[in-house]
């Protein structure tokens, strides 16, 4: 397994649990040194495909009954996603998803401006032409998920090794004889002396979120994923008053208010610098600020604590790249989910297991194939924040 994010290790768990022996998981960095630990933590079943509703749907049933079975607070917070529109073209995307999720069994609804703002009283509805809002969304605190995960694959024989870079992967013609990794040393640090050791495997699973096109390069699989930078920041602490996560699908700006207080939130940025780049710019905080001022005014003289980023791993057609590829035997790919794979780590973990380890064939992850973008079908998702 490469990469211990919430999906890899995930995975991991599920493989586990399945009884499959001897999984090793290698990150470069440490527990939460990616996306998985830079998120906002949303979850929602709030999509327009009705595969990401399902998937959905179940994800944040698993999500509820984490912190009993895995024994750690995940702090799950219920508030619902209001999501908003300014445009004709936005309220009619927001109508056709409201309708699907409905037939799904969801309890999202269409809302004027004024009843968004019976739920938020504090927003500010000029320009707002209408409104979703589904109450089972919610948001969690992202780091005690990945450790709840990662405590619970290492009891089950999961062998979990940080600071540990994939340096080559062994193929011989289409099958994978081992990977290659560069460990730390003892002390975990990565500027330390390194020496390199080979795991025997068959099976490589490749969940590395942005950096998942190049650990495909090492067995000759081109991956169209980019990695995109996403910023996010938190404020000083304020009494509770904000129950839902706010989005605004025009321009990717979304806000919650955290347990302790704090309102943490980001927005879409498209003039970001390219590659993998986890640095913070003062050009993001004044676009967020007017954006977060003008749909909340109160939140005018709130003072900014703390700022970060990571990677958003994109794909063309904003879906993920799941299952086999054709031109390796048992490599594995769950990359490419735009940013809301911590949400459908839960589900999709299970399922890619049972697909790894059973070796059943799953239809959802016929859409979600490689080769779609070879043969052009590529598929649609409207409701991508940021």
């Amino acid at each position: 397994m490469v990469g211990a994010g919430i999906m890899g290790l995930s995975i991991a768990y599920h493989l586990a649990r399945l009884g499959v022996r001897d999984i090793t998981v290698v990150d470069k960095s440490y527990l939460c040194g990616g996306a998985s630990g830079r998120n906002g933590g949303g979850i929602r079943a709030q999509w327009s495909s009705e595969a990401n509703i399902r998937l959905m749907q179940e994800s944040i049933r698993m999500c509820q009954h984490f912190a009993n079975e895995f024994k750690i607070n995940v702090w799950l917070r219920q508030g619902g996603y209001l999501f908003l529109a300014r445009t004709e073209d936005r309220r009619r995307s927001l109508e056709e998803s409201s309708k699907l999720q409905r037939e799904c069994g969801l309890s999202t609804r269409m809302l004027s401006p004024r009843e968004a703002q019976k739920i938020v009283p504090e927003l500010s509805t000029d320009g707002v032409i209408a409104a979703t809002f589904n109450p089972d969304d919610g948001v969690v605190f992202p780091w005690p998920f990945v450790w709840g995960f990662a405590q619970a694959a290492t009891k089950l024989g999961v062998e979990i090794a940080t600071f540990t870079e994939v340096t080559g992967i062994d193929v011989r013609g289409t099958t994978i004889e081992g990977v290659r990794v560069r460990r730390a040393d003892k002390g975990g640090d990565p500027t330390g002396s390194r020496e390199e050791h080979r795991i025997r495997t068959r099976k490589v699973v490749n969940a590395a979120g942005a950096w998942s096109p190049e650990i495909a390069k090492l067995v000759g699989v081109e991956l169209p994923n980019k990695p995109h930078r996403h910023e996010i920041c938190s404020t000083e602490p304020l009494k509770p008053w904000l129950k839902p996560l706010v989005a605004d699908l025009g321009n990717g700006l979304y806000f919650s208010q955290s347990t302790r207080g704090e309102i943490v939130g980001g927005i879409g940025q498209e003039r970001v610098p390219p590659g993998l780049d986890q640095n913070s710019s003062f050009a993001f905080l004044g676009l967020y600020a007017r954006a977060l001022v003008a749909t909340c005014p109160i939140l005018g003289k709130v003072k900014v604590l703390r700022q970060w980023s990571g990677c958003y791993d994109v794909t063309p057609d904003a879906n993920p790249i799941v299952g086999g590829v054709d031109a390796i035997e048992h490599f594995y790919q769950a990359s490419g989910f735009m940013g809301h794979g911590f949400m459908m780590a839960p589900v999709m973990g299970k399922l890619i297991a049972e697909h790894i380890a059973n070796d059943t064939h799953l239809p959802m992850f016929d859409r979600w194939n490689l080769r779609r973008f070879k043969e052009g079908k590529l598929l649609t998702e409207a409701m991508i924040i940021g």
